[in-house]
């Protein structure tokens, strides 16, 4: 059972993902601090996104209210952070990929090792 960890450990995949859960961690406070942004701003357009006491009920009179808006308003947060996460960071990274791609298809190829062999064959033979 020990061998079977150590050979789960040492893989990539065990690895990668460790190290995508501490930057995604590190990187929280970033997605949060855009979220807040873009709710503020809702808040100062349309009022408080707060729609928790939407079809709220009770069972009986001495209970809490039962409210089921809370789903819709995390709903409502989770495509929030989606859209903030999409167009501030996604959409970016991916016009920089596409500027560095088409940058490195523009860039002259480099000499395959074949080439490289054969020019140095030629200097060679042309010296002797």
């Amino acid at each position: 059972m020990i061998k079977g960890f150590k050979e789960f450990i040492s893989q990539g995949n065990a690895l990668e993902l460790a190290v995508a859960v501490i930057i995604g961690a590190a990187f929280k406070p970033i997605v949060d601090n855009i979220t807040k942004v873009i709710l503020d701003i809702l808040g100062q357009i349309i009022g408080s996104p707060n729609f928790d006491s939407l079809g709220q009920f009770k069972i009986d009179s001495a209970g809490d209210y039962i409210q089921p808006g809370t789903i819709l308003t995390a709903a409502i947060n989770f495509f929030l952070v989606a859209l903030a996460v999409y167009f501030c960071i996604v959409m970016p990274m991916n016009k920089l990929k596409e500027r560095t791609k088409k940058a490195e298809a523009e860039a002259p190829a480099e000499p395959t090792d074949v080439e490289l062999l054969s020019e140095i064959r030629d200097l060679l033979a042309a010296k002797n």
